[in-house]
């Protein structure tokens, strides 16, 4: 049986190699969830050339805007195609030079790695098809205990996520630190979103929806650099590419892609939920990413920050278990 799967942010990087990994099994649809409409047409068409299928479309998708996120999930429900039976939640973004906050006022990196996929799953949990699959892209800067060169996760109330303006605790920080605070608290927010989204499948019965998290290591000459100054841009596009080769955890888009398409096509993993992958290797995540209070928190919070109602998600009565 034929079935879609969804991709955010696909138009380039680890969802395009992931895509086209994708897109050379006939059993599955493909549809680039992209905030630049242009740049997804475009990257249909190549992916179209590259992989000689036909199934492959693009829709828009603003992570950073709610009520775009709500409009792509009518929009699916209107659209011809073979039943919802996967989300690849990829899209991220990370900003070191500026700051920038949403149209509601909430840090970009916050609402758009974590909110924007928070809400987007749940508002698409009634559509997917069981046996079904949801895979949450991470990173492991979400790991305090690993050497990233980043600065560690930041957990704290999910309000002071959304508005680290008004924390205290981050007055005297810089932009650039800001930055990486906040995406490395995001990246722990999506282990922490997985596992939680995981183990309330399984209270709803909802266990034929696995759900499982991908960290895809370092990936120089993906977009993650497009707030980099000049010369990091440069080395991040040129120069680290080539020593990929020969440093540990760090791998090429190609590699990265097709370990996260394996997530959703070797039948070896179809049983496999609630796990982090990092690469093709199943390993534990960190230890706060484990913390079901932390997860209850963050899952409570994000309900109210989304303004997420007990129509719009199967899971809003497991709310607070």
């Amino acid at each position: 049986m034929m079935k879609t799967v969804i991709i955010t942010g696909g138009n380039s990087g680890l969802g395009y190699a992931c895509a086209r990994e994708i897109a050379r099994n006939d059993n599955w649809h493909i549809i680039l969830a992209c905030r630049n409409s242009t740049k997804a047409n475009r990257a249909v068409l190549r992916l179209k050339e590259e992989t000689k299928s036909d199934r492959i479309k693009a829709l828009n998708l603003d992570l950073a805007d709610f009520s775009s996120i709500r409009s792509f999930a009518t929009k699916w429900s209107d659209c011809d195609l073979p039943p919802l039976g996967a989300l690849i939640c990829n899209a991220g973004v990370q900003f070191v030079r500026r700051q920038t906050y949403t149209q509601n006022g909430m840090e970009t990196t916050f609402a758009v790695n974590h909110l924007g996929h928070f809400l987007l799953v749940n508002l698409l949990l009634s559509e997917l098809i069981p046996p079904a699959k949801i895979i949450v892209v991470s990173s492991d800067t979400h790991d305090s205990n690993k050497t990233t060169g980043m600065p560690q996760p930041y957990f704290r109330n999910p309000d002071l996520m959304a508005y680290p303006q008004e924390d205290p605790a981050l007055k005297n920080k810089n932009v650039g630190e800001l930055g990486r605070i906040a995406y490395t608290t995001s990246k722990l927010c999506n282990v922490l979103f997985a596992y939680e989204l995981n183990r309330r499948l399984q209270q709803a019965k909802k266990s034929d929806i696995k759900v499982n998290v991908f960290n895809p290591g370092l990936m120089p000459g993906s977009g993650l650099a497009q707030d980099y100054t000049p010369m990091a841009k440069f080395v991040w596009h040129n120069i680290l590419p080539i020593l990929s080769r020969f440093i540990p955890n760090v791998n090429t888009i190609e590699t990265a892609g097709e370990a996260l398409a394996k997530l959703l096509l070797d039948p070896n993993l179809d049983e496999v939920s609630g796990k982090y992958f990092s690469g093709f290797k199943q390993i534990d995540s960190s230890q706060e990413s484990y913390d079901r209070s932390l997860a209850q928190r963050l899952w409570n919070g994000s309900i109210e920050l989304t303004s997420l109602t007990p129509e719009e998600t199967m899971l809003n009565a497991q709310i607070g278990r």
